[in-house]
């Protein structure tokens, strides 16, 4: 399936786009773009934004001043931008923040302006969108100050310190052209380590074309977003489809714009493996867990209302010899389906496939007895969330519900080793987790260590 993008910032009004812009937006259409943001960047503009945005289905406006132009702003700007905010088909407060690298307006105007954008922003419950350039330390305290809790950083071009400050305060941070230049390489680096949760893509069309149209093409244009989605993927390691699901689904989140999947997904495919997501039910309640705080990962919806059946499961499946793995993952602790996973790891293997099962390693202590060799035949490889070096570190950080969790799972993982043949245990590197006690652990157990990152920000 063709991946499709929402392209969170460009400019349409532009007269770039003049002679032309039907044309520009059917190009988009055909590269996958099913929605799009047309920036303001002063009254004028914002205003032919949202004209812009009336006539089309899935083009959306944003209403503001460019730091550039702060110099003009008056009283009279600030009841227009209202005026504009109460329209339907505007869905953010922007293009506001600060840019010392023109200096076009001075800095203490700049800021001020800045700082009425963000309030109109809170006033009418919308989303920033942030404009920063050699500004960053302002622009944080600027916003930290304002009491605005959802925005984003376009075009970001800061360190991780930055990104990890505006994430805190809720707001999302957007990529555009720059990412494919090999020269930029802290924004590539900053790309490549954002959580999924705050990660969006742009074009800012018509400015920074990426590569490789960038020197051919004579101005960016939002059907260039496959490019950027590209180069993101192989900085994260993840396909453009997983790179275009993501994007837009936190685009859904912060703007209300593009489609929300209406069902927990119980098949999902994460680069070459296709995973399962048979229970939303576990038996810890951990204080990392992805579930505490989305329903997504990778952009796959995975709140379920109704766990799958083994035949559906195999319907979807299709053709397990098609993944590298097909793996028991999801959105829970998938061996309270015991019996799930066993005909459905059968099932794959009868047909060439190679099973893993993600595991909290509690399979044992939840049915009462050694269930390890039951798995033996169906399941080519096992990881267990080790997560700490000792029971009291466990107990804080998982929270489980059976008293003994932390000796069952040891227990599991040596257990695991007689009958499955390849045995991973993992640690997410959260506060209080001792890494190197883990790996020494991990030895002691007969098992692979891999340390994961904390996604969480905040």
């Amino acid at each position: 399936m063709k991946p499709t993008f929402i392209d969170t910032h460009c400019h349409l009004d532009m007269s770039q786009f003049e002679k032309d812009r039907e044309d520009v937006i059917r190009r988009a259409r055909d590269a996958g773009v099913e929605n799009l943001i047309t920036i303001g960047s002063d009254i004028a503009s914002s205003r032919a934004a949202l004209e812009i945005a009336g006539a089309h289905d899935g083009i959306y406006a944003a209403a503001g001043v460019h730091p550039h132009e702060a110099k003009g702003f008056t009283p009279e700007t600030l009841e227009a931008l209202r005026t504009l905010a109460e329209a339907e088909k505007v869905v953010a407060i922007g293009e506001t923040g600060l840019d010392y690298h023109y200096m076009h307006s001075p800095k203490e105007v700049q800021q001020e302006v800045f700082r009425k954008h963000l309030a109109l922003a809170v006033e009418f419950g919308l989303p920033a969108i942030v404009h920063s350039r050699e500004a960053g330390p302002d622009t944080l305290d600027i916003i930290r100050q304002s009491g605005c809790s959802k925005g984003v950083l376009h075009c970001f071009s800061g360190d991780m310190d930055m990104a990890e400050a505006a994430m805190s305060m809720g707001f999302h941070i957007s990529f555009a052209g720059p990412v494919t230049f090999r020269k930029a390489e802290v924004s590539r680096l900053v790309a490549s380590r954002v959580p999924d949760d705050y990660l969006l893509i742009e074009t800012d069309a018509p400015y920074l074309t990426p590569e490789p149209v960038r020197g051919r093409a004579k101005r960016n244009e939002p059907a260039f977003i496959v490019h950027t989605a590209e180069a993101i993927a192989a900085l994260r390691g993840i396909t453009v489809e997983d790179a275009a699901r993501i994007t837009s689904i936190n685009a859904w989140k912060l703007f209300g714009i593009g489609q929300m999947p209406g069902r927990g997904a119980i098949t999902y495919r994460i680069r070459d493996n296709l995973y399962l997501n048979i229970t939303n039910r576990c038996t810890n309640n951990c204080s990392f867990c992805i579930r505490a705080y989305s329903d997504f990962v990778k952009g796959h919806m995975l709140r379920l209302k109704d766990e799958p059946a083994a035949e559906e499961l195999k319907k979807e499946i299709g053709r397990p010899e098609d993944y590298k793995e097909i793996v028991f993952c999801g959105y829970g602790e998938p061996l309270i389906r015991l019996n799930t996973v066993k005909e459905v790891a059968s099932w794959v293997k009868e047909r060439g496939g190679l099973v893993r099962v993600n595991t909290n390693g509690q399979g044992s202590l939840i049915h009462k007895r050694n269930i390890v060799p039951e798995l033996g035949g169906l399941v080519d490889a096992v990881s267990v969330s080790l997560d700490a070096q000792d029971e009291p570190t466990y107990n804080r950080l998982c929270k489980p519900a059976y008293p003994g969790a932390f000796a069952a799972m040891l227990d599991f993982v040596r257990e695991a080793g007689k009958y499955i043949p390849r045995v991973q245990v993992t640690v997410v590197d959260a506060p209080g987790v001792d890494v190197e006690a883990c790996r020494r652990l991990a030895g002691e157990l007969g098992a692979e260590l891999r340390v994961r990152k904390l996604d969480v920000v905040g």
